[in-house]
């Protein structure tokens, strides 16, 4: 009898250590690491929370994941999903970030066309348009955004709320209403070489 329990403890202890810690250690680990994809899109774990929901026999553990998922050449979205264990709930959010993504007009395919704000509840983001070889200023969700995107150059800051779904929410917002000079000049009827030179004298004049 021995023998026969002694490979089956340590066989459940691990089991039972990879619920509690090693879920909460992932996040760590996770949050900030990008992979491919096979159809060349990368996805960054951007948060992950662990929620509980007291029942009657005690408490059920879930986990609930924030990811955004780009292709480096202006699509980009983000995706929330919950399920009882961290993998699960990490494929939940990429599936929806992958169906819910958005093409972003950016400016030689580095930045952004012109300067944004952002606003979601509490949450308000700047961002701001930046010559070649600033990088990316900016941190937590807003870094992970503009790295999938593929953007290169921008200044960006969060003023308010720290809370990342707030914050990527406002960044999306921000980031719908970018426009590009080709899509103002078809709109308004007029050359893309004429909304260029106009922007280009207030910009020398400011």
């Amino acid at each position: 009898m021995a023998d026969t329990a002694t490979p089956r403890s340590p066989g459940r202890n691990p089991k039972g250590s990879g619920g509690g810690g090693r879920g909460r250690g992932g996040d760590n680990r996770g949050r900030g690491n990008d992979r491919e994809e096979g159809d060349d899109l990368i996805d960054k774990l951007v948060h992950i929370n662990r929620v509980s929901k007291v029942i009657k026999g005690g408490r059920r553990f879930s986990f609930s994941a924030l990811v955004v998922v780009g292709d480096g050449r202006g699509r980009v979205g983000y995706g929330t999903g919950k399920a009882r264990e961290v993998p699960e709930a990490i494929r939940k959010a990429t599936d929806q970030a992958k169906r819910d993504m958005v093409r972003v007009p950016l400016r030689e395919g580095r930045t952004l066309h012109h300067d944004m704000e952002g606003r979601f509840g509490a949450g308000k983001v700047v961002m701001r348009a930046a010559p070649p070889g600033t990088g990316i200023i900016a941190g937590g969700p807003m870094r992970a955004v503009f790295e999938t995107m593929g953007v290169q150059d921008v200044v960006a800051k969060s003023i308010g709320t720290s809370n990342p779904h707030n914050m990527i929410k406002a960044t999306f917002q921000a980031l719908n209403a970018c426009q590009s000079p080709r899509g103002v000049a078809a709109r308004r009827g007029k050359k893309v070489g004429e909304i260029v030179a106009r922007r280009s004298d207030q910009l020398e004049t400011a």
